[in-house]
């Protein structure tokens, strides 16, 4: 197999770059900085082994490249490696988590364990000095802790024990390297030892508590908890400076029998090292190490005596140490081997270590990472401090790709601007904004200069080479600014704020260089404004500009008549009924007619026509299980064929491209998982053969390499003209959906001839537009009034621009696409039907959420598409089973009291309303 013939370094093998999918992740930047970063080095290499969102990457920082192994759905909780740095377990937090071991030498998953702790993920895990067992703890309120032989193909755990609440929230763990069945972990508060056994048949594993016992002095909260190289010893390091010494040795038993039986843990010392946090602690043959929140490393004998201490200024608080792997050869081998010897037949109270195994242990060169996101490799024979890597510490929101070149800026809310070539791979420039958070990026059009967005509404103009600032800061949104973008010539950029306010900076000369300056501004949305968009007039070269916002209000803005501190509306225009418009882009013109593209909250994607911002298309989008939340049209790259355009688009947490026209063909987009936590924002390469993700709170950037011929593949595989479509319903072209669909398509025939006509009947494959929404209906859609004329405009305009006419009637086929289009993307919810019970109803004294009967007479008839009293009234007989008739069928009658006394109760429930009234066939 792979992993037998494995070797290191194979995984960077060019060949295992390839990949078949339209998405492959290529490179990341920035990483889990509560995790810990581990060495797979040895010698002078620079391999690091650490978490960034739900990928585990594998860095050789020297040779710039990367491999990344992937296969977790949630964000990586925990991670851990072998003494030989050949086996790497990660586990996650969530639904649905994992835990995987990889092979490091060829970055294939040897063993994926499902179901370990389904509340809720792992908090923590180790991995045994003989790499065959592993510890998990829970994340859930009551933890679980269970041991597993991994290299055993079963699902359960070799042994597992559940701790009660007062022990605490467990959040490291680690084993015994002389004794693989014992193994510690710890809270804050509290320090757990566990000891497993098998007993007759079964194993079982039991939590020892030390004794409790008062403290002479104040040790703070626990930090991490290893064991000695003597077995029975074990020490804990505190947030007061203070290393606590646990022994479990018990003067009546041998040292065997220790090993076969659960014991008691007392702490038999408290050693105060030093006044500073002890952060990390970790043995290294037999010396104990610290780390601590000055960024000071320091070496300690067995008697706990300082013999080396390592530091620099900036190095920062410490979150992980990993030393290299041993020297290789005999001479290494034999020294480790006494100095191991030494240190296990002395407890902490002795000493002998010798001056070879002194200089064996500190010749060990090793990696340490901080809490400011910054990685160091530290050489201990010259006591000299490498910076490898150094990554935003706070949320990243900001990007923006270069218009002409392989550079991309990236900003985040610990003021860190860089600019990095993402073919090269390397960072060219940066620059720290002190006390300072960006939220948002644009260039220019011509990538001369680039604009930043800040939390505390400020805006700079920076040179796109230097970053340094082109014009004075600005100030003038009263909140944090959440987008910026420039016009086509530059002759403006504007900026959207969380005070719902769109502001238009204008260019002017000053002192012979170019330059901005505000122009007006206008709060003219009353909810975030979710996109803001500069085009081009159709009739000359001057920019339009557009907003869009959660209120489902677009908004076009006249600049040619604005003036100073007085930004003018050309139109306001409402285009959604119920759904939320999300995201905003202008539509390559694939078609004579131009067209601006929306995707809303329901899943659906629109065109609106770029003049009378009318709908003219409503299509079904990407469903991969949230809206689509940003979308940009991929630059073209095709120049045979300027007709194949492409979308790239971010969800909540996925990242995806689709193939224009969109046309309601699922078989057309694909995405992969980009930030489990979030995708925040992405951002296009120029040429078109990268999309850029950021995921917000994970501090991660992800590039993403395009291949479109494998999407393109994915198309054809789902089926040409109509075969897609019959896909989406339910049963397909062959099942009982479809021929309902048929009798009642060449019904609505009939029914547009006349039922009772005796006249010879016209055969024909269509039917008139009229009788469009009584078949939606039968089939279980129930449009709106708006929804209903916006169908039948799409249809009757959809060849006006080539032909001139107006389609007058609809085939089965088109009929088909239009359903599976405009109807609800995931049927009708019963969800949705509570929501507005809330809204509209209140709790009865029984607790069930109900409307008054007469309140909800009264909503029909005076909001929204109100009906009349006659329409009611027809309505509710109809759907009680009356036969509406005459005088009695309206509401005030004599009818109205036994219609609405008997058949419907004075106080409704949303079940009552869906089931009893309605008869609508709704699951849960």
């Amino acid at each position: 197999s792979l992993v037998w013939e494995a070797v290191p370094g194979m995984l960077f093998q060019e060949d295992r770059q390839s990949s078949l999918h339209p998405l492959r992740l290529s490179w990341v930047l920035g990483y889990n900085s509560s995790l810990a970063v581990h060495s797979l080095m040895d010698g002078e290499a620079r391999v690091l082994l650490y978490v960034s969102s739900h990928t585990v990457v594998i860095h050789d920082v020297l040779r710039n490249r990367q491999c990344h192994l992937q296969g977790h759905l949630n964000t990586i909780s925990c991670l851990c490696v072998s003494e030989d740095r050949r086996w790497v377990a990660s586990a996650d937090r969530g639904p649905d988590a994992l835990i995987i071991v990889w092979d490091s030498f060829s970055g294939i998953p040897v063993r994926t364990i499902f179901g370990s702790h389904p509340e809720d993920g792992v908090s923590a895990i180790a991995i045994s000095q003989d790499a065959k067992y592993l510890a998990t703890i829970s994340a859930g309120a009551v933890q679980r802790v269970c041991v597993w032989k991994w290299t055993l193909p079963t699902e359960k755990p070799a042994c597992s024990t559940e701790l009660r609440p007062d022990f605490g929230y467990q959040d490291y763990v680690s084993f015994n390297p002389q004794n693989p069945n014992e193994f510690v972990s710890n809270s804050k508060t509290q320090v757990i030892f566990y000891l497993w056994v098998r007993k007759s048949h079964s194993q079982g594993c039991e939590a020892s508590l030390p004794s409790l016992q008062t403290f002479k002095t104040v040790v703070g909260h626990f930090s991490q908890s290893v064991f000695h190289s003597n077995p029975t010893e074990a020490l804990t390091g505190t947030s007061a400076g203070k290393l606590v010494v646990w022994d479990s040795t018990d003067p009546h038993c041998c040292p065997r029998e220790l090993r076969d039986k659960p014991h008691s843990v007392k702490a038999t010392k408290v050693v105060s090292l030093q006044k500073e946090s002890i952060t990390v602690l970790t043995v290294l043959e037999s010396f104990i190490v610290t780390g601590d929140v000055k960024g000071q490393i320091k070496f300690y004998n067995g008697r706990l005596q300082l013999l080396f201490c390592y530091s620099h200024s900036k190095v920062g608080s410490i979150r992980s140490i990993s030393f290299c792997k041993p020297p290789p050869g005999p001479a290494g081998a034999s020294s480790a081997g006494s100095a191991s010897c030494t240190a296990r037949s002395q407890p902490l109270t002795r000493s002998s270590d010798s001056s070879d195994s002194v200089s064996l242990a500190l010749n060990r060169n090793f990696i340490l990472s901080n809490a400011d996101a910054t990685v160091f490799h530290v050489a201990t024979d010259r006591m000299n401090f490498e910076k490898v890597m150094e990554e935003a510490k706070k949320a990243v929101n900001a990007i923006a790709c270069h218009p002409r070149q392989a550079r991309l800026a990236l900003g985040s809310h610990c003021g860190l601007l860089k600019v990095w070539d993402y073919e090269q791979r390397e960072y060219l420039v940066s620059r720290i904004f002190p006390e300072a958070s960006i939220q948002c990026l644009s260039y220019d059009p011509e990538g001369y200069f680039l604009a930043a967005g800040f939390t505390d509404g400020s805006i700079y103009i920076l040179d796109a080479i230097s970053l340094q600032s082109s014009c004075k800061e600005f100030k003038f949104s009263r909140g944090p600014v959440t987008h910026v973008s420039f016009s086509h010539d530059s002759e403006y950029f504007a900026t959207a704020d969380e005070t719902h306010t769109v502001t238009v900076y204008k260019r002017v000369l000053q002192n012979g260089s170019r330059c901005w300056e505000h122009f007006a501004e206008l709060c003219s949305h009353y909810k975030p404004i979710r996109s803001i968009l500069f085009g081009v007039q159709l009739e000359s070269n001057e920019p339009r500009l557009l907003s869009l916002g959660e209120d489902r209000h677009l908004i076009e803005y006249d600049l040619s008549i604005s003036s100073k501190d007085h930004l003018e509306v050309l139109h306001r225009d409402r285009i959604e009924q119920i759904a939320v418009p999300l995201c905003l882009a202008w539509y390559p013109q694939l078609s004579k007619e131009s067209f601006i593209l929306t995707a809303n909250s329901c899943y659906k994607m629109k065109l609106y026509n770029t003049t009378t911002k009318l709908c003219r298309k409503t299509l079904l989008g990407p469903t991969y299980g949230s809206p689509l939340e940003k979308i940009q049209i991929l630059p073209t790259t095709n120049t045979a064929d300027p007709q194949k355009r492409y979308l790239a688009y971010i969800t909540k947490d996925k990242v995806g491209l689709q193939i224009l026209p969109v046309d309601g063909n699922q078989h057309k987009s694909s995405a992969f998982i980009c930030h489990p936590d979030g995708a925040s924002n992405l951002a296009t390469s120029y040429d078109g053969r990268y999309i850029f993700t950021v995921g917000g709170n994970d501090c991660t950037l992800m590039k993403w390499e395009i291949n479109l011929n494998a999407l393109d593949a994915a198309v054809s595989l789902g089926g040409e003209d109509m075969v897609p479509f019959y896909n989406l319903l339910d049963g397909g072209r062959e099942g009982e959906f479809f021929r309902e669909l048929e009798d009642y398509f060449y019904y609505a025939q009939l029914h547009s001839q006349g039922i009772d006509t005796l006249e010879a009947r016209q055969v024909s494959t269509h039917i008139p537009l009229e009788e469009i929404p009584s078949v939606m209906r039968a089939m279980g859609f129930y449009p709106s009034e708006e929804e209903i004329e916006e169908m039948l405009n799409e249809v009757k305009f959809s060849k006006y621009v080539d032909t001139g006419e107006q389609v007058t009637k609809i085939n089965l086929e088109d009929f088909i696409k239009l359903y599976v289009n405009h109807r609800p993307a995931f049927g009708l919810s019963m969800n949705k039907i509570q929501r507005a019970f809330r809204v509209l109803g209140y709790d009865n004294e029984n607790g069930d959420n109900v409307i008054d009967r007469g309140d909800l007479l009264w909503l029909l008839q005076h909001r929204g598409e109100h009906m009349t009293e006659d329409e009611l009234a027809l309505c509710l007989t109809t759907l009680l089973g009356r036969r509406p008739g005459g005088e009695g069928s309206e509401l005030d009658t004599s009818g109205e009291a036994a219609l609405t006394e008997e058949e419907i109760p004075a106080e409704i429930t949303a079940e009552m309303f869906a089931g009893d009234i309605l008869g609508l066939p709704i699951a849960e």
